[in-house]
């Protein structure tokens, strides 16, 4: 590939990206150092969470890492990273609260949840052949042929991030209503939790954002090259 003009795209892609990541590891790290007045750790509000929306099948593990926390729908498991799993802190209450938010999305068959979990291998298998048949499809001057496919191949992506948006976001809400209506976090405590998850929400949505860039990249360099 060569250089022009629409590389700007990706390095507008790329400065969302590196922006979002380090507000919500500032986010974090500030939060993490304010400890709950209610003095539960984060597993401990995440069985609340789950006892209290009624899942009794889904364990909760700790798992390595810093902020590697997830909600394993097929193995049935919520993971809390060391950083998170013992803390007090209202940065991991508010985390280990999100992924509670996925698990009973996953209990509830919450439509965007089950549609992301469909899309996985599609975009596992797009986002592997995507670029090379792109790329030879430039080089061998199929511009109707493997280019098209390329794009095709990455517009699942970017659908992938899309359909992610509303997952995340209904995951956060959850979590702050049930944090807020339960008492385990106090008043004051609540907004703060709130702007950790909102910093995790900008993740995605640069991610999200970053993703069409690229694909608006891809439609560019195709229609110049078949002009």
């Amino acid at each position: 590939m060569y250089y022009d003009w629409t590389y700007v795209l990706i390095l507008i892609g790329l400065a969302l990206s590196l922006w979002a990541s380090a507000g919500m590891k500032n986010a974090y790290s500030k939060y993490s150092q304010v400890a709950s007045s209610r003095g539960i750790t984060a597993a401990e509000a995440a069985e609340r969470i789950l006892y209290g929306a009624g899942i009794t099948d889904v364990r909760i593990e700790r798992v390595e890492g810093d902020l590697t926390d997830h909600y394993d729908s097929a193995a049935k498991t919520l993971r809390l990273s060391d950083t998170v799993y013992q803390s007090t802190s209202i940065a991991a209450i508010g985390v280990a609260a999100h992924e509670c938010g996925h698990a009973i999305q996953d209990s509830e068959s919450y439509v965007p949840l089950r549609l992301r979990h469909f899309l996985v291998p599609i975009v596992n298998f797009g986002n592997q052949l995507s670029m090379p048949l792109f790329i030879l499809g430039l080089v061998l001057g199929l511009y109707n042929s493997l280019v098209p496919i390329g794009i095709f191949l990455f517009s699942f992506v970017v659908v992938f991030h899309i359909v992610t948006l509303p997952v995340e976001f209904n995951a956060s809400a959850r979590a702050v209503a049930i944090l807020g209506d339960s008492g385990m976090v106090g008043s004051t405590e609540l907004p703060k939790v709130k702007k950790v998850l909102r910093a995790a929400a900008y993740t995605y949505l640069a991610a999200t954002a970053a993703s069409t860039l690229q694909l608006l990249r891809l439609l560019l360099i195709a229609r110049r090259r078949r002009d």
